[in-house]
């Protein structure tokens, strides 16, 4: 098929300029937010306080080496695909498209899940629960991303602070009841390796890798904005390493106040870990605010990788991985279509009411991504060690390298905990590889990343031109 490339392009720009890094930061820190309110502590109950925080120790360095790859590669190739962009670079179109694909998975079934569990917290709040409440969050937020990229990421930012604000106040009233025995009141077992700090013994700690991931999850998204952010080979890099930074905070915060205070074993069992620390310890006032405010993380996350999943949808569409109409912009250059049609798929997926199965699926999707983008980080330094890079990664292919172990064990720690949302997420992934080799393959725009690049730059210098003239 022939395509015209500059009209083609034309009708497929995103509006730049207008995220800086601060911005970039607030954006990853709202895809992870509500991961700190809930979800995390039931790894306690797999592995015990020991145990989880060995895990939480584990998926921390994971995501803290993957991040510090991702902004090398960011700067270097600041495309809104992200990690697809880099995989593409690095592994050539199938590469790309797999690394995208396990993006997707992870980006379109997170907000299913998370809007499950906001109808909870609505439920919980107003008596109300169910379709009606996740079609009308999913029309919301949606609706508020139609309206253009600038206003989106401020809303977002607004959401997240109320959310901060919570796990904060939290954090500064438990301090006061920390007693370190109760991080170690739960029953030791007769698995192998038990002990007082590793109550579950060594499978423990495995099964438990999963929920670790959950005070971290989907950060690696802040590339995704690259196309829109004002200098994106400095922007993007400070944002994602800014949001990792603030991340490890509040991870610690939850991970030794909230058990710290109101024991191991209860908030192991706990839905709403912060709020039942907080009444336990006699804050019922705070802890009210607080179950207010966790539906603000809740939101702010599902707000967020909605955003997230629209622009690797756009982006893969522009390439021709996905149908190309999914990748038109509307005069505010917003990619309507690949915001509109996932979330429609999310909200069919979210009547199955099965959010956490839907997580897990989600984190296995996420676990394959960073294998396949940490590898990229090596190839990309092995196969163009003089690609242009404004930032580079410290300890370099080491750093990656580690990340790619890391996530191999993570996406086998999914297996250990349910076995059936890993076997679902493979059909996922043998359904979109089926695809790929049987259509999209021979549709691409472009046959290699460094050719729709250069396509792009010679749209965006056409239209600049058009602009000026006009």
């Amino acid at each position: 098929m022939s395509t015209n490339n500059s009209e083609y392009l034309a009708k497929r720009q995103l509006k730049g300029g207008t995220a800086g890094w601060l911005l970039l930061a607030g954006l990853g820190v709202s895809y992870v937010i509500s991961g700190d309110f809930a979800g995390w502590n039931f790894g306690i109950a797999e592995a015990g306080w020991g145990g989880f925080a060995i895990a939480a120790v584990l998926m921390a360095i994971m995501y803290l080496t993957l991040v510090l790859s991702l902004a090398e590669m960011s700067a270097a190739i600041p495309a809104a695909g992200g990690g697809y962009s880099f995989a593409r670079q690095a592994m050539g179109p199938t590469g790309g498209y797999l690394t995208g694909l396990a993006v997707l998975i992870e980006y379109a079934l997170a907000p299913a899940a998370i809007v499950i569990f906001i109808g909870s917290a609505v439920e919980a709040l107003t008596g109300f629960n169910g379709p009606w409440v996740y079609a009308l969050f999913y029309l919301v937020f949606v609706g508020i991303h139609l309206a253009g990229v600038g206003e989106a990421l401020k809303v977002m930012m607004v959401i997240s602070g109320l959310a901060v604000l919570a796990i904060v106040a939290t954090a500064v009233v438990l301090i006061t009841n920390f007693d370190a025995t109760n991080l170690f009141d739960v029953a030791v077992t007769d698995a192998a390796g038990a002990n007082e700090f590793l109550p579950l013994g060594w499978y423990g700690v495995w099964a438990a890798l999963p929920f670790a991931m959950w005070l971290f999850l989907a950060v690696e998204g802040v590339p995704l904005a690259a196309e829109e952010a004002k200098d994106p080979a400095k922007d993007v890099p400070k944002g994602i390493i800014g949001a990792m930074v603030f991340l490890l905070f509040t991870a610690l915060l939850v991970v030794v106040l909230v058990p710290g205070a109101a024991g191991a074993t209860a908030m192991g069992a706990s839905a709403v870990p912060l709020v039942d620390a907080l009444n336990a310890t006699g804050n019922s006032d705070l802890a009210t605010v607080v179950n207010i405010l966790g539906l603000a993380g809740l939101v702010a996350s599902f707000f967020s990788i909605i955003y997230g999943y629209s622009r690797l949808v756009f982006a893969l569409s522009r390439a021709g991985y996905l149908p190309r109409s999914l990748s038109i912009t509307t005069v505010r250059k917003v990619p309507a279509r690949a915001l509109i049609v996932p979330a429609v798929f999310g909200f069919l997926a979210s009547l199955s009411g099965e959010g956490d199965l839907m997580l897990a699926m989600a984190v296995v999707g996420a676990t394959v991504s960073y294998a396949l983008m940490a590898f990229s980080h090596i190839m990309l330094r092995l196969k163009q060690p003089d690609l242009p890079r404004p930032y580079k990664t410290p300890g370099g292919i080491v750093t990656s390298s580690i990340a790619l172990c890391l996530s191999l064990i993570a996406l086998t720690g999914v297996y250990a905990f349910d076995p059936r949302a890993f076997l679902y997420t493979m059909v996922l992934f043998i359904v979109g590889a089926a695809y790929y080799f049987g259509f999209s393959s021979k549709h691409l725009v472009a046959k290699s990343a460094d050719e729709e690049f250069a396509m792009l730059a010679d749209a965006e210098a056409g239209l600049n031109t058009a602009i000026s003239e006009g």
